[in-house]
């Protein structure tokens, strides 16, 4: 698509609401060295806007889970969107990339949200799947019962694979860590752009290809990194889950935000 014929751009944003330290590298890489220091986890949610749409990506979590799990919570994610000048309270369209705790908590803060969530992630999290502990772990049992009872509200829309909710953002199912896991493809003013979410943790997992420790099926992973490569149009056109890099490679949308947000639909600092 040309950028000059194309639809209106999205303006998009990562803002980061949270962090987790002291990680080793086999926190972050299956055989990695658990003598070896590893990268920080940083947790984000992410916004698509442009004049006539605003999609929020993932709800993040809140302090319960952040004490529970021995994470740092700088502020809830309905606070950062905030200081983006976003009321949660009237944001109507909500992308989950996936369940798991840290992308779909705090889902009570949106209160005129429909969620769009893969089928297969749904059934995956409330399945026969869930007997298994270690697949569960990373599920918040509060949040998917809050996700069923929106369900029951009329608030869900399910996808299947592929969907385009917007002329120049489509969703992309790649599953690998978790069972139904999509990741969200933006048109902007520098090109196509992947929220990879977790199908990238870091950007040394896909441009090293090496598997995330928290996975359902490692071959879907594996696979997702061609997948993610082949939406974007470059590979620093792939924004990962929770890189702590993302918030030095970006600028902030303004010097008060320095620190919380930065701009995704500008070309990074460096590559």
């Amino acid at each position: 698509m040309s950028k000059l014929d194309g639809p209106e751009p999205f303006e998009l944003f990562a803002l980061k609401y949270a962090r987790h330290g002291g990680r080793k590298a086999n926190d972050n890489f299956i055989g990695g060295d658990l003598h070896e220091v590893g990268s920080d986890l940083f947790y984000y949610v992410w916004v698509a806007r442009r004049s006539d749409k605003l999609f929020v990506i993932d709800t993040g979590f809140g302090p319960e889970a952040a004490k529970q799990r021995g994470r740092e919570l700088d502020c809830l994610p309905a606070e950062a969107l905030g200081r983006l000048g976003i009321a949660a309270t009237d944001v109507d369209q909500v992308i989950l990339t996936h369940l798991h705790y840290d992308h779909a908590g705090t889902l009570g803060h949106f209160p005129k949200a429909c969620f769009h969530v893969q089928a297969k992630e749904a059934a995956y999290s409330t399945g026969p799947c869930m007997c298994h502990s270690f697949l569960r772990h990373p599920f918040d049992v509060e949040d998917i019962v809050s996700f069923v009872r929106l369900n029951f509200a009329g608030r869900i829309a399910f996808h299947d694979e592929t969907t385009e909710l917007a002329d120049g953002l489509t969703l992309h199912r790649t599953g690998g860590h978790s069972g139904g896991l999509q990741v969200v493809r933006v048109w902007t003013r520098r090109g196509w752009v992947v929220i990879a979410s977790d199908a990238t943790h870091l950007y040394a997992n896909y441009r090293n290809n090496l598997a995330f420790p928290a996975v359902y099926h490692v071959g879907e992973l594996l696979d997702g990194y061609r997948t993610i490569r082949r939406l974007a149009d470059s590979d620093d056109h792939v924004i990962p889950g929770h890189d702590p890099m993302v918030m030095r490679l970006y600028p902030a949308p303004s010097p008060s935000l320095e620190g919380i947000a930065v701009r995704l639909d500008v070309p990074p600092h460096e590559s």
